[in-house]
C-alpha cells in the first residue's frame, strides 16, 4: 500500500498490486486494474518510487519488523491456536 495525494489534498492509501498504468497527462492518472482512474498530485516519478520502496520492505522483511503500519506489527498479533480459529 502506498499513499498519494488526491487533488484536492485528501491522503488516499492505494494497493499498488492494483495499479494497471500511470499516466502524466498533464496530471499523473492511476489506471486500476478495474479499469477506475484516480488523478493525484504526486508525479508518475514519485508514484513509481514509492511503488518501488514499498516492494523493496516488503522483500527484506521490514514490514515484519516494523511498528509502521497500522500501528502494529505481525508480532503482536494475538497467537492462534491450531483449531480455534
Amino acid at each position: 500500500m502506498i499513499q498519494l495525494t488526491r487533488l484536492n489534498h485528501q491522503p488516499l492509501i492505494v494497493n499498488s498490486d492494483l495499479i494497471k498504468f500511470v499516466e502524466k497527462a498533464p496530471d499523473t492518472v492511476l489506471t486500476l486494474v478495474s479499469g477506475e482512474k484516480i488523478i493525484v498530485l504526486e508525479s508518475s516519478q514519485q508514484v513509481l518510487e514509492k511503488i518501488i520502496a514499498f516492494r523493496r520492505d516488503i522483500l527484506s522483511g521490514a514490514f515484519l519488523h516494523s511498528s509502521s503500519v497500522a500501528g502494529t506489527s505481525i508480532h503482536d498479533a494475538p497467537a492462534v491456536e491450531a483449531g480455534t480459529g
